[in-house]
């Protein structure tokens, strides 16, 4: 026999608790405004009651005003914390939702053996938007590697159309500037419909790589942290001969995009962190020395590397992270 569901006056109370937490600041306001009421009339009238607990009316005002400033604090604390949940509660949502929007990335992808990783911050806001992928197209692989310039859902929604124009354009567009172009006109295209006080602060830096059958590597720069060669035990920055502006403001600063082509050969390493590997800070301040880092293990494997690396960050900040940080690491396998 089929059981039947619990009858309104069976079922849980949640909602009666909720609707009672929801209510009693309001409450505490109530009976503090009317201790307040009740002090500024026995100020002005008196209160000809011969026993009293107190010397006199002003003694019983002041009582009234204690006692209505402790409601008021009290009310304030129930406000503050309520709050606070419901954003942790949003900002944990959040990171979760950005953690399901990094597909695994494949192993191997011919020649080139790749690994990424995320880590969400600690403190709240827990999302920033930290992103990667990678596509095997007609014309090489191509990477992505990006940081949204927004918090929480928001970020997480940009992130998502982001990944979802670059799937799409690094498989149809022969030349890696016009996949660029395809994610600055979709990110205008989502910024203009955003309220506008949202509009001026929605761009996200952005590094593309292409890497073809040849030695090469192609990189677009997108306002985004230079990538590291590592090259015979060795770590090589390699910053944009030109500049490129953040995916969303080519068009405000007039900046094109231009390609730039790095050796990239059997055996060697790049390197592409967002600024959340590059910036975090210790409890005294001190910047996170990653080039450093990528240094000491530069002969690992690569698997022990992005692991290394991702404990590093970690010892670093003490456990602390206050922004999301993501890393992609890609090596042409050795001939």
């Amino acid at each position: 026999m089929r059981k039947q569901p619990p009858s309104t006056a069976e079922r849980p109370s949640g909602n009666a608790r909720h609707r009672f937490t929801a209510l009693l600041p309001r409450a505490l306001l109530g009976l503090a405004f009317v201790l307040f009421v009740l002090a500024a009339v026995t100020v002005s009238t008196g209160v000809p009651e011969p026993r009293r607990l107190t010397a006199g009316p002003v003694s019983e005002a002041a009582v009234c005003t204690v006692l209505a400033a402790t409601l008021v604090a009290l009310c304030g604390s129930a406000v503050r914390r309520r709050r606070q949940r419901a954003l942790d509660r949003a900002d944990t949502s959040a990171a979760t939702a950005q953690q399901a929007l990094l597909r695994p990335l494949p192993g191997r992808i011919g020649n080139l053996r790749l690994r990424g990783t995320y880590l969400p911050a600690r403190t709240a806001p827990r999302s920033g938007g930290d992103l990667y992928d990678a596509v095997r197209s007609p014309y090489g692989t191509r990477l992505l590697v990006g940081d949204v310039r927004a918090k929480g859902m928001l970020a997480v929604e940009a992130s998502a159309l982001l990944l979802r124009s670059f799937r799409e354009a690094a498989y149809a567009e022969e030349q890696l500037t016009e996949v660029a172009r395809r994610l600055e006109h979709d990110a205008r295209w989502h910024i203009a419909r955003l309220p506008g006080a949202e509009t001026p602060e929605r761009f996200a830096t952005a590094l593309l790589v292409e890497i073809p059958e040849g030695p090469v590597a192609r990189v677009v720069h997108c306002g985004h942290p230079e990538p590291l060669l590592v090259a015979g035990g060795r770590v090589r920055p390699c910053p944009p001969e030109r500049p490129g502006a953040p995916v969303g403001m080519a068009d405000l600063v007039g900046a094109g995009h231009a390609v730039q082509t790095l050796p990239f050969r059997a055996g060697e390493r790049l390197v592409l962190p967002t600024d959340g590997f590059i910036e975090a800070r210790d409890a005294a301040g001190r910047f996170h020395p990653f080039a450093d880092r990528v240094g000491e293990r530069a002969a690992a494997p690569l698997d022990d590397l992005v692991d290394g690396l991702r404990a590093d960050l970690d010892r670093h900040t003490g456990g602390e992270l206050r922004d999301d940080a993501a890393l992609l690491v890609v090596e042409r396998a050795p001939e």
